[in-house]
């Protein structure tokens, strides 16, 4: 029985080791090939004060929906911080 025991203890570690670097290895790949195509293939950050009304990333629908500027303007600053600047706020769905 104590030898049954062993190698049941023997075969959960291996297997909890193999799956913690099979893990490991699919979240370094993917770091990897995030930082890659954010380093080649990402848009150049535009500036700021060459936006027109329609380039902005607030929708103007959203304006007309009786949400309070104040509100509003809360969450564009919100998705703005969290986003870096490449988030679009395309809908508000309210209660």
């Amino acid at each position: 029985m104590n030898n049954d025991i062993q190698t049941a203890l023997i075969v959960l570690v291996v297997g909890m080791i193999t799956v913690f670097v099979i893990l490991a290895l699919v979240v370094l790949t993917g770091e990897i090939l995030i930082r890659i195509v954010n380093r080649f293939f990402a848009n150049p950050p535009s500036s700021q004060a060459h936006l027109s009304s329609a380039d902005t990333n607030v929708a103007t629908p959203l304006e007309t929906r009786g949400i309070p500027k104040q509100t509003l303007a809360a969450i564009v600053s919100t998705v703005d911080i969290i986003t870096e600047g490449k988030g679009k706020i395309k809908d508000i769905h309210t209660k």
